[in-house]
């Protein structure tokens, strides 16, 4: 009786389906190609460089001691960021399949990782396209003179201003309650807000139509959309440079804090947010590389994409922090010149005598000589650095509340408001393509929908699903949600497919097969530094990053700042712990993409046992049947 190892035939078939020069069969010599290999970067780029090199890089940089932090960040990037980077990218061209397609050809029992990279795509998504609807919002509002955002509105008498707005700032009422009119928790839903639902669905409506013929028409809005970004980065940098107080903002960022280094915090941190920048692990890569010719050259292509989302992130820190130090020199002034008045009329000075430039001088010499009467006139504290650490915040917060406070006191408010919510809008839809294609790809590759329905329908129903299931994010407490998914939808499932993607390649198919696969594509094979990396450091690296993250996770119950009038200390969010049910919705969602790589992985393993005993049964030495079978088949082939 012949024996049959389900691992050993798991072997055969990868080494079977990724055989260098192996000849590709023809349905998949028909997959779709890109125009030319500037699309194809040019897509890579944008699905990399998205909201976070804006809003998550420049706030790491200035918690964790400016230019300090850019040394874990740095080697995060060549240790963990490039070495997965450029696995994406090669093994979706050689197999040129979706996520689905490469890991069950590696290996039916790794079937489950495509689906797990399906799913937090999907995820990823629909709160991802919720944040371009409120970037819509905004930019709607920016075309007004002033801006909505300048004043409160009245009451409901009419009699005064609104006392939400009063007790906060006409910023922070635009965006908790014309925006989003939050509720006071979570528990609270709310109802559905339908100037947000209109937003949505106009952001699912332009991801359709860049999205309706698939890489032909992805490949044509990308021109626009992963460059406008930087040609608005530009003139905001420009502009920024030339503020008032640009020089201190700029100081503060990249003032390095050695000291902060030995906080194990600040490189979990940059681990995280090199892995996350990448966009690794999602499938979009894998799909878009799978558009690539065999012949390619991967490793350089790989090499770029991740040093240019570097890069971006360092060049949108800098108009990003000009700007902010102008808002916090602004500040700065008011109580200032407060102190410079009360000084001045208290000991009858002329006017200018006490300047700007020259307050801190006066200042303490009128206190060493009139202590008292100094300290009778209750100054304000006046110190740059603790307006700069006010004023800067991360995420929506600082897109939506902190930028939006700053642009509205820059001469010409409503063309930089425009500009840069459009170069929002531009950074959030080409990272918004690389989702969408890590859903359909796979979908396609397995042939889940019949022929005869046309691709523009497919992609319009995963449109529309993915539309309705964000409706969540539209109600009262929908900002809450989307607090949750960004949270735990792109952090452990995440960290966890990447783990077994690199292990499927280096240790089940196997790095003398991998490094045979790119000297096929790329003419050489992988140098000492790329095979450390895949076999050793990054794999180290993930697994050390994915159990410091649940062992921090751990240690705390989570919690989340509510928006509550109601509050004593408001306008102050009032931090809340997230309900029970809550807290079991986003164990879920850590859980449930990934569940399906040990089930995937089970059930082809007790397939693959239930078949063994038939096959002995079959093989049965006293029956000829199938050479038989074979002869007759040979026999019509002859006739």
């Amino acid at each position: 009786a012949l024996k049959f190892s389900p691992l050993q035939g798991v072997r055969q078939r990868a080494k079977e389906t990724l055989r260098m020069g192996e000849t590709q069969p023809s349905e998949v010599e028909e997959r779709p190609k890109w125009d030319n290999k500037v699309q194809y970067l040019l897509t890579c780029i944008g699905f990399a460089v998205g909201l976070g090199n804006v809003w998550r890089f420049p706030y790491l940089c200035q918690i964790y001691g400016g230019g300090a932090f850019l040394i874990p960040y740095l080697i995060a990037l060549v240790f963990e960021g490039l070495p997965l980077l450029y696995l994406e990218l090669a093994i979706g061209q050689r197999l040129r399949m979706g996520s689905i397609g490469v890991w069950n050809s590696i290996s039916p029992l790794l079937g489950g990782v495509g689906i797990a990279s399906m799913i937090v795509s999907f995820l990823v998504g629909i709160f991802y396209n919720t944040i371009l609807a409120w970037v819509l919002w905004y930019f709607f509002h920016s075309f007004q003179d002033p801006l909505p955002w300048t004043y409160c509105p009245l009451n409901d008498n009419r009699t005064g201003y609104d006392d939400e707005c009063e007790k906060s700032t006409p910023v922070n009422y635009f965006w908790y309650r014309e925006t989003l009119n939050i509720t006071p928790d979570i528990e609270t839903s709310g109802s559905l807000q339908w100037w947000m639902v209109v937003c949505l669905a106009s952001a699912w409506c332009v991801v359709y139509i860049c999205f309706i013929r698939g890489i032909e028409s992805m490949g044509k809005a990308v021109y626009v959309t992963a460059t406008f970004p930087y040609l608005v980065l530009t003139i905001f940098l420009v502009r920024a440079l030339t503020l008032p107080g640009a020089t201190d903002g700029l100081e503060y960022l990249f003032s390095p804090d050695w000291e902060t280094l030995k906080n194990p915090q600040v490189w979990l941190d940059a681990a995280t947010q090199i892995f996350f920048s990448l966009s690794v692990a999602f499938g979009g890569l894998i799909a878009f590389s799978s558009y690539n010719p065999e012949r390619n050259n991967c490793e350089r292509d790989a090499v770029l994409v991740g040093v240019i989302n570097s890069a971006t992130s360092l060049y949108a820190s800098i108009p990003i922090f000009s700007i902010l130090g102008f808002k916090a020199t602004t500040i700065f002034m008011y109580p200032m010149c407060s102190n410079i008045l009360a000084l001045t009329n208290h000991f009858e000075m002329s006017d200018q005598n006490i300047t700007l430039e020259n307050y801190d001088h006066w200042f303490q010499y009128l206190n060493q000589t009139h202590y008292d009467e100094v300290t009778s006139l209750q100054l304000r504290h006046c110190d740059l650095k603790t307006f700069l650490d006010q004023v800067y915040a991360s995420g929506t917060g600082l897109a939506f509340i902190v930028f939006t406070e700053a642009v509205k006191e820059m001469p010409g408010s409503q063309v930089w408001a425009i500009l840069f919510f459009i170069m929002l809008f531009s950074l959030g839809l080409s990272s918004m393509f690389g989702n969408i294609e890590g859903v359909l790809t796979p979908i396609n590759d397995l042939k889940l929908v019949p022929k005869w329905i046309p691709s523009e329908l497919v992609t319009g129903i995963i449109c529309l699903i993915a539309f309705l299931t964000a409706l969540i994010f539209t109600l009262g407490s929908g900002n809450y949600w989307v607090e949750v998914f960004n949270g735990y939808v792109g952090s452990v499932p995440l960290l966890i497919i990447a783990f077994f993607e690199i292990t499927a390649v280096i240790y089940i198919h196997g790095m003398n097969n991998f490094s045979e696969d790119l000297y096929f594509m790329t003419g050489r094979r992988p140098n000492i530094f790329w095979k450390a990396c895949w076999m050793v450091i990054s794999p180290v690296m993930l697994l050390v990053v994915l159990i410091a993250y649940v062992v921090i996770q751990a240690q705390q119950h989570p919690s989340y700042p509510a928006w509550n009038p109601g509050y004593d200390l408001f306008p102050q969010t009032e931090v809340k712990p997230y309900p029970d049910w809550v807290f079991a919705i986003i164990i879920l969602l850590c859980v449930v993409p990934v569940i399906s790589i040990p089930v995937v992985a089970v059930y082809r393993l007790i397939c693959g046992i239930i078949k063994k005993p038939s096959s002995r049964v079959q093989l049965n030495p006293y029956c000829n049947d199938g050479f038989e079978g074979e002869t007759y088949k040979e026999k019509n082939g002859r006739v």
